[in-house]
């Protein structure tokens, strides 16, 4: 089925190009999520933090429908995230993900990785996806390996390869889930300067991250989750300088 035939109301960019209410969801009997809520608009960027287990990475793989919701809303650009007669395709034109992992096919180059699927599933012009992925690679800075395998790339170097796939199918937002966590402290700067230039090209960004310095720098609005919840939230300044919940000040007392 098309997207046409799922819940889609009328969007402007006045108004969230993601909003996710009273969003519950449960693997069994565990409830990963109690009733998240909020909103993110265009341009803007979130970051949301916590302790492992707290529903971060459920969230974000929820909102591009990787994970279904029990109870609730998600909406990006007026698109039921969760209507069963939405075409998950067209969702992910919209959103794209870059997970800890970098799940690049190995037996492909960084431009072959990169064009795979706006050939494959966007069916666009081999050539013109071409041009535009040599654009993307050079985004990412990483003119020169553009014929270099995965295998041959340090780690950072393959993030951001994963970063130039997602931004190969031009979406209007990007999800990144703690994609540093596995890198070491060299790779992982180059990663950030990568995301803060997305970020100041006008990029709306959600990013679950453990960076708090860079969750400072670059974000309009944090957002702690902890058991499931929203416990406090606030701009960067406010929230780390003036948390107002003994649990965010118990949390960020041992992280910064």
């Amino acid at each position: 089925m098309s997207a046409e035939t799922a819940t889609v109301t009328a969007w402007t960019p006045d108004q969230p190009l993601v909003s996710v209410k009273d969003v519950h969801k449960s693997f069994g009997d565990l409830e990963v999520l109690k009733g998240v809520s909020f909103d993110v608009m265009k341009r803007e960027v979130i970051c949301i933090i916590g302790p492992s287990g707290s529903g971060k990475s459920t969230l974000i793989r929820c909102i591009n429908a990787l994970n279904d919701i029990q109870k609730g809303s998600i909406t990006v650009e007026g698109i039921e995230v969760n209507d069963p007669k939405l075409d998950k395709l067209e969702l992910r034109k919209k959103v794209g993900i870059v997970f800890q992992q970098y799940n690049l096919f190995p037996h492909k180059t960084a431009i072959e990785n990169v064009m795979m699927a706006p050939i494959h599933v966007l069916k666009q012009e081999p050539k013109e996806v071409e041009e535009r992925a040599y654009g993307l690679i050079k985004k990412v800075r990483l003119e020169g390996k553009e014929h270099s395998y995965p295998g041959e790339l340090s780690g950072g170097q393959q993030q951001r390869v994963a970063i130039a796939r997602a931004l190969a199918m031009n979406p209007e937002i990007m999800l990144f889930d703690e994609i540093t966590a596995a890198l070491d402290p060299e790779t992982v700067k180059e990663v950030l300067f990568t995301i803060r230039e997305l970020v100041e090209d006008g990029m709306t960004s959600m990013l679950v991250t453990h960076e708090m310095g860079f969750a400072r720098e670059i974000a309009d609005h944090i957002y702690f989750t902890d058991r499931g919840v929203i416990v406090e939230h606030g701009p960067p300044t406010t929230f780390f300088e003036d948390a107002k919940d003994p649990r965010t000040q118990e949390f960020l007392s041992q992280i910064l």
